[in-house]
């Protein structure tokens, strides 16, 4: 199997891991991985970065945290690499003229689109790997019930992050209320009062990675509906 399908491979089963919340076996992955040669076209493509640094996040074992960081700290280096030779061969390419002043944008953008694979920090990860397949959630008849799908629908489709990633919202805001509902049993002021709270975090735009992450399936409904501020 080619290195590119194995890093694949790989991160797949740490996404899968991350989705479950069941990250067994996370170690042995990551020393897969750091036994591999990884060129910066396989870290673009696959995107790996990000399914360890989820990983990261959700695992309480410290072995696997540390790992995992000394490895986004190793890619970071090589794309950190890639962009200042991109810089160069800007500097190199701008005389002032017109043509030139369009060859640095192209530059500036496959710069921008390489810090995208990994978190910039262990710390703070950017757009989440890939939108995962929410299941169909319970219909309900009730009128409150209703709205409040219909509020969260808003607070998804926040911002224009839906339509790049092309997530159901109206589906995925019915799985994140039915979790809600299913903790309280009930759409008494508990209920109102959490949901309001979830509306809030969504739209939050000093905090828009909450949003993705749980577009992409990063974060998934039960977590959102019953995570506490972070």
């Amino acid at each position: 199997m080619a290195r590119h399908q194995e890093v694949e491979r790989i991160a797949k089963k740490l996404d899968t891991m991350v989705h479950k919340k069941n990250t067994d076996g996370a170690l042995d992955l990551l020393r897969e991985l750091k036994n591999m040669k990884m060129s910066l076209e396989t870290l673009q493509s696959t995107r790996v970065g990000m399914s360890v640094n989820a990983v990261r996040k959700q695992s309480c074992d410290e072995e696997v945290q540390t790992l995992a960081k000394a490895l986004i700290k190793m890619w970071k280096k090589l794309l950190d690499g890639a962009e200042g030779k991109l810089e160069e061969k800007r500097r190199e390419d701008s005389p002032v003229r017109s043509s030139s002043t369009s060859k640095d944008l192209g530059s500036n953008e496959k710069s921008s689109k390489m810090s995208d694979v990994i978190p910039t920090t262990p710390t703070t990860p950017t757009l989440p790997l890939r939108v995962t397949s929410f299941p169909s959630a319970p219909v309900t008849t009730d009128s409150v019930r209703n709205k409040s799908r219909e509020l969260l629908v808003a607070a998804l489709q926040t911002g224009d992050d839906h339509k790049a990633i092309g997530v159901d919202c109206e589906n995925l805001a019915a799985q994140i209320e039915e979790q809600i509902f299913q903790e309280f049993k009930s759409t008494d002021m508990k209920y109102k009062s959490r949901l309001r709270s979830r509306i809030s975090n969504l739209k939050d735009q000093k905090n828009p990675d909450l949003r993705r992450n749980v577009l992409c399936g990063n974060i998934s409904s039960q977590r959102i509906a019953c995570m506490t501020a972070e």
